[in-house]
């Protein structure tokens, strides 16, 4: 478990403080008592498909899928043998309405090494518990990096999906934008979700500030 690029200069000052000792002592001793997902090695894989440098969009989830083998240390990504969750089957319903293109599969990395950094809000989750590990307050290592993105960057368009991710709207700068919608999950897409064109937006925010837009289709 490791990060391995830029990252680990800007999060130093993180690494230091008390709370993220004791989370990560508490998150190794889940691993060894439980089974927890993703894998431990794909803990951080988030950061390192996404350098910092290369950040321009931070697509907020809540926590890992808590099924076997679909987690992938992105948020709403999953394996590439994997089955589409719901969620991510409707994500993938409005891209292909927003731009004509339904993915072959559910792994996002082509995401993410388009500098979209995919966020869950917890990190880990144990196997069959959604939102398990919340109690090990991984919230406040992820805030830490929306903040210091969004103090950081000159222009970074946030996607928050859902009450939980618009909870992080105080935390960015005006000069940021922000795409919102419900949750994209079964129980809230059709409250506004579908019909919202989040890829369309962020690219168009992208190229309004000068920044190379995300091909959404792979």
């Amino acid at each position: 478990m490791e990060i391995k690029n830029d990252w680990n200069e800007v999060l130093t000052e993180q690494f230091k403080q008390p709370y993220f000792n004791s989370l990560i002592k508490n998150v190794k001793a889940r691993y060894e008592q439980e089974t927890v997902y993703p894998p431990y090695s794909e803990m951080f894989n988030a950061f390192n498909q996404t350098p910092f440098s290369e950040t321009k969009v931070v697509i907020v989830g809540q926590d890992p899928y808590h099924g076997e083998g679909q987690a992938n240390g992105l948020s709403f990504s999953v394996h590439k043998d994997q089955a589409l969750p719901p969620s991510l089957k409707n994500i993938f319903k409005e891209l292909e309405s927003d731009c004509g293109c339904y993915p072959e599969h559910g792994d996002l990395t082509h995401w993410a090494n388009q500098g979209v950094l995919l966020l869950n809000t917890s990190l880990t989750v144990k196997k069959g518990e959604a939102n398990a590990h919340h109690s090990l307050h991984w919230d406040e290592f992820t805030k830490s990096v929306i903040k210091i993105v969004s103090e950081e960057k000159d222009h970074v368009v946030f996607v928050l999906w859902g009450k939980q991710a618009y909870k992080n709207k105080a935390m960015i700068d005006e000069r940021h934008t922000i795409v919102h919608a419900p949750h994209p999950s079964p129980l809230s897409a059709y409250r506004g979700f579908f019909g919202s064109k989040p890829f369309s937006q962020v690219n168009q925010a992208l190229t309004e500030h000068g920044q190379a837009p995300v091909n959404w289709c792979y």
